[in-house]
């Protein structure tokens, strides 16, 4: 009897001694508050992580790499300004300004978005994370924390980004400056040694971004490829609460592709532009040449020539063009058509027709064609992988 008594006596003490060490270390272990409702799960969390943290670590080498071995100033083409134009020089610094305008217009939509998403996460009940002490103070740091590194890792990718338009942009500027040269007596030695300038600005931007563009093409393609593999799974709950934050981040490597991508195409656009206004300018000028020798009265020709050819009219008035086709639609009255031969004026439009300039990467001319190949694989890659796992064809 006494020995049944003991073993009550015993079993009561080490099951309230067990109960007093859990309740001592309680506040140190991993505890999960979750409220068990589907939409707090994170399943593609990892993709996020991951894409976005790729996305940061390329957009912070290159930014220092530009940074040690260039300078912000050399970098920037800002030494090379003073040698401009007043309107090319008034030109590039409001565009300046309006690049800080623009990082803040693509960074904070994102940041607010993935705040208000965080912030309902954690309040929400969704707390799978370790705290000490105090559950309340560690999910308010833990989501502050989590806030801050989305913040920092979209400024440094879009940053890189706008950096490039901002360096296309002065180019832009300079190409208009150099069309308006067609319109008023020049030589063809200025002509020919200011394109070899701004043909050259254009190699080194290329150079110096080839491995930049190229690399995020790699990285927004494969993430986008396992993303849209992933998530189109029978299995993987797809909706607003558990995908919400991997559209984000899809949004957010799209567009930085898309703003490297388009000022690549439309600064090319306008180089190639320079070709069709050569052109134009020759064969403009080789007519008034010959109607010269036609005409008994070279004085009165001359002072005909916008009545002879009304076609500058019609181009002033037609404002349904693209806008990026500015340089192709700038009227050109060949005044000085006597000043340069024919041989000169037929010798610079071969060596534009030859000597097209753009942005290039590794070779390859990012044009609108070039564009097009991309959206159309990136077409296929979707379409490819819907009829794979749920039979669109």
């Amino acid at each position: 009897m006494e020995e049944d008594e003991r073993e009550v006596f015993y079993s009561k003490n080490k099951a309230l001694s067990s109960s007093e060490h859990s309740n001592h270390e309680a506040p140190l272990e991993l505890k999960s508050y979750s409220s068990g409702l589907k939409w707090h799960q994170r399943p593609y969390d990892a993709i996020v992580q991951l894409s976005l943290s790729l996305f940061t670590a390329l957009s912070f080498i290159s930014l220092s790499s530009f940074g040690s071995k260039y300078g912000l100033r050399k970098f920037l083409f800002l030494d090379q300004v003073c040698n401009e134009s007043e309107k090319v020089r008034q030109g590039y610094t409001q565009q300046l300004h309006r690049s800080m305008k623009l990082l803040s217009a693509f960074v904070l939509p994102c940041f607010l978005a993935d705040s208000a998403y965080k912030i309902w996460w954690f309040s929400s009940g969704g707390t799978q994370i370790p705290y000490l002490y105090n559950m309340y103070i560690s999910k308010t740091i833990v989501c502050i924390l989590l806030m801050s590194s989305w913040l920092y890792r979209t400024t440094i990718c879009f940053l890189v980004c706008i950096l490039f338009r901002l360096t296309c942009y002065l180019q832009i500027l300079r190409l208009e400056d150099f069309a308006q040269i067609f319109t008023r007596e020049s030589d063809i030695a200025n002509i020919l040694l200011e394109h070899l300038r701004i043909r050259r600005n254009l190699q080194v931007i290329s150079h110096r971004f080839r491995v930049f563009i190229l690399s995020t093409l790699i990285l927004v393609t494969a993430s986008q490829f396992v993303s849209l593999l992933i998530t189109t799974e029978p299995s993987s709950p797809v909706d607003i609460f558990t995908a919400g934050e991997l559209a984000l981040c899809s949004i957010t490597l799209v567009t930085g592709l898309f703003i490297c991508l388009r000022s690549a195409a439309k600064i090319t656009h306008k180089a190639q532009a320079i070709t069709s206004l050569a052109a134009k300018w020759h064969a403009w000028a080789t007519i008034d040449y010959f109607d010269y020798l036609d005409d008994e009265t070279p004085t009165a020709q001359i002072a005909s020539a916008q009545e002879t050819y009304p076609v500058t009219a019609y181009w002033d008035t037609d404002n349904e063009g693209d806008a990026d086709d500015e340089l192709d639609n700038t009227n050109v009255v060949p005044i000085y058509a006597n000043t340069i031969s024919y041989q000169k004026r037929q010798a610079l439009v071969t060596y534009f027709e030859h000597n097209r300039a753009g942005i290039t990467v590794y070779g390859f001319m990012l044009d609108r064609t070039w564009l097009h190949t991309i959206f159309a694989i990136q077409l296929s890659l979707t379409l490819w992988i819907l009829n794979k796992t749920i039979g669109i064809s």
